[in-house]
């Protein structure tokens, strides 16, 4: 995803030396660097991430067109011991700048966003949140504005691609409230993380359930520069234990992972297809309105493999930034009755050091399924007896995305990535078809994402 770009830029320029972790050294002058590294040793390191989308949509959806739009990412992290003497203690706060207009939003109408950074035009507080360690780091708690998708049902090697849903899934996305604490919202929550054993990690989060409250215009608008701060609506529980292997993979080991986990909601979600005197909500006879129904919940699992490592790499972890092969997959359901997209799927394949003299490179392949449930299927279906009009009866989206990430200088990536998208929305009707027939055709996406960090 792209926000993670810049992540996974920091994370592979560890290999190449400390010099290489940012655009510092070409970007700045020399006398803003050493007050930076100075003021970063003392324990006060302030951050910016630049990422700038192109993309055009060759073919299908609702409209063809180019678009360029992008996300300024402005942060402090402030280690408290070092700066203060408290022990464990840190602070950390980022704030979006966002620009341009969204590709899925304006040209698709996709569920799964092209680019993770696809947001309304604002400038939005994001995360803000005070974290204390214990134990020696085996124990942390993480108090504040925070967001679940860098931690939660999350792979390395899903980083490496841009949309959005191989960050925050589709199946949140579209089933919480506002879309869940994920980009460009986050809610005030708390969070524990606790390394049970040496190969065993516990996850755990209680966050507000609506990041911005009722209301019928885009949430994005309703929770204007992230600054609602709601704590009242009722709460997101989340839970997942990450279990660390290795198995022997050609007379070497290699580092995996599994994680299962589950998470509910304690407030009040429409029905997909009824009102509450139990009519269709298609018949004009009845309110039109669905029924409310009390609680949702979910249950996913993520798997992470390591499938191949060159013998000089001696590190034996899942970094999808070593050298080498890793692959994914997750999966995760909802009820029905509740929720647009009851089944989701996706996976891919990442490749690291493959191209010659160019040994940081990545490229990958993904997948993603969501699969409309059967109570919205069947609201289609109404629609049709009731209107007379063959109108679409929508099934899944499925995309598949192909990325090549290139590391130009140190801190600076540029990925051409093209998507395609089967059924956008699951095979809605086209808006553009004054019958209501058609569908939103499929949609052939090329794009570049390039990322600068300091």
């Amino acid at each position: 995803m792209a926000a993670a770009l810049a992540l996974a830029c920091t994370a592979t320029s560890a290999l190449a030396g400390a010099k290489d972790e940012s655009a510092a050294a070409w970007l700045f002058p020399k006398w803003f660097n050493e007050w930076h590294d100075g003021l970063a040793g003392k324990g006060l390191n302030f951050g910016a991430t630049y990422i700038a989308d192109n993309i055009a949509n060759a073919a299908g959806g609702v409209k063809r067109g180019a678009i360029h739009f992008g996300r300024l990412d402005l942060s402090v992290d402030a280690d408290l011991d070092r700066l203060v003497g408290w022990t464990g203690g840190r602070f950390y706060a980022n704030a979006f700048v966002i620009y341009g207009q969204g590709l899925s939003r304006n040209y698709v109408q996709n569920l799964a966003t092209i680019s993770e950074i696809e947001a309304l035009p604002d400038q939005r507080l994001y995360n803000a949140y005070f974290e204390q360690s214990f134990f020696n780091d085996r124990l942390n708690i993480r108090a504040g504005q925070q967001a679940a998708d860098v931690e939660f049902f999350d792979s390395q090697t899903d980083d490496l691609f841009i949309n959005g849903t191989f960050g925050w899934p589709a199946i949140k996305a579209s089933n919480l409230p506002a879309g869940g604490p994920a980009p460009p919202i986050a809610v005030p929550g708390i969070r524990i993380k606790a390394a049970l054993t040496d190969k065993i990690i516990a996850y755990g989060a209680v966050f507000n359930g609506d990041p911005s409250g009722p209301g019928g215009v885009d949430p994005q608008l309703r929770d204007h520069h992230g600054l609602a701060f709601r704590i009242n609506d009722p709460p997101w529980v989340i839970a997942q234990v990450r279990f660390n292997y290795d198995i022997d993979i050609g007379g070497r080991p290699l580092a995996g992972n599994f994680t299962p986990g589950g998470w509910k909601h304690y407030g009040s979600f429409d029905s997909q297809r009824f009102t509450a005197e139990g009519m269709s909500i298609a018949d004009s006879g009845g309110s039109g309105i669905p029924a409310k129904l009390k609680g949702n919940y979910g249950i996913f699992a993520v798997i992470e493999q390591v499938l191949y490592r060159p013998p000089e790499v001696t590190e034996n972890s899942t970094s999808a930034s070593l050298p080498g092969i890793t692959t994914f997959g997750r999966i995760a359901y909802s009820p029905p009755d509740r929720n647009l997209i009851d089944l989701y799927m996706d996976g891919g394949i990442g490749f690291v050091g493959f191209t010659p003299g160019r040994p940081l490179d990545r490229f990958g392949v993904a997948m993603a399924y969501m699969r409309i449930s059967n109570p919205a299927r069947n609201l289609d279906v109404d629609t049709q007896a009731f209107t007379g009009i063959r109108s679409p009866v929508r099934s899944n989206e499925t995309l598949i995305e192909m990325i090549y990430e290139a590391h130009i200088k140190p801190g600076w990536l540029i990925a051409p990535y093209f998507q395609y998208v089967f059924r956008p929305s699951g095979g809605v009707a086209n808006p553009n078809d004054p019958s209501g027939v058609s569908r939103i055709g499929d949609a052939a996406v090329f794009g570049v994402t390039s990322t600068l960090r300091y």
